[in-house]
């Protein structure tokens, strides 16, 4: 996995003089966003396709680690450039499952691509879905649904399963009952054995965190 980066959002800033932090090789890994962040990226191009269509355990394990970069990067407000492939004919819900997250560049899959795109685009804010972790709780605030949807999670097997699906996992390396009720709270991507974290922890609120 690798990024294309510069050191700020506007395109036009790209050419001019030290902007351009080149293409950078990553290992996949919790602080790989971060360390971006301290290296100065602003903007990153990711270099290949985030494809949920994917039969091949190898790239369904690719598509977990870049959706879990845009994740952390979109956390961080780093502006990414992305391209997402779902499979054919996918509902409005498969993109709206991913709709905190920056919008991607290219979508390929729904019915609607134009509608889907520019609804995700229009729609987009920071926070959308987020998480943090309290004295022996973690918190949930989702709106990606068009309300306020709010889960605490206080049971210490439930706040396991959230540490290993952070970074995705085999399925059967996560609590059955954990995972089953995550996943029907639409917190969780399940591709293939693999399942994935989608909430990005807030490392500072925008606004006050009551309003949010």
């Amino acid at each position: 996995m690798a990024v294309h980066a510069w050191r700020d959002h506007d395109p036009t800033a790209r050419d001019l003089p030290g902007m351009s932090l080149g293409r950078l090789p990553l290992e996949p890994g919790a602080d790989t966003a971060e360390r971006l962040w301290t290296l100065g990226v602003r903007r990153a191009e990711l270099d290949a396709p985030v494809d949920l269509t994917a039969t091949d355990p190898a790239a369904q394990r690719a598509a977990i680690d870049r959706l879990a970069l845009v994740r952390d990067l979109t956390a961080r407000a780093v502006l990414v450039d992305w391209r997402l492939r779902l499979p054919p004919g996918a509902p409005e819900q498969a993109w709206k499952r991913l709709s905190h997250l920056q919008p991607p560049t290219r979508l390929d899959g729904p019915e609607d691509v134009p509608g889907a795109l520019h609804a995700w685009r229009t729609t987009h804010y920071l926070c959308k879905l987020v998480w943090r972790q309290g004295p022996g709780f973690v918190q949930i605030r989702d709106r990606r649904w068009g309300d306020l949807r709010r889960f605490t999670v206080d049971e210490p097997h439930y706040r396991e399963a959230i540490a290993v699906l952070d970074r995705g996992a085999v399925h059967t390396d996560v609590a059955a009952d954990a995972l089953a009720d995550l996943t029907d709270e639409q917190l969780v991507l399940r591709l293939g054995d693999f399942a994935w974290w989608l909430p990005y922890r807030v490392t500072r609120w925008l606004q006050e965190a009551m309003v949010i």
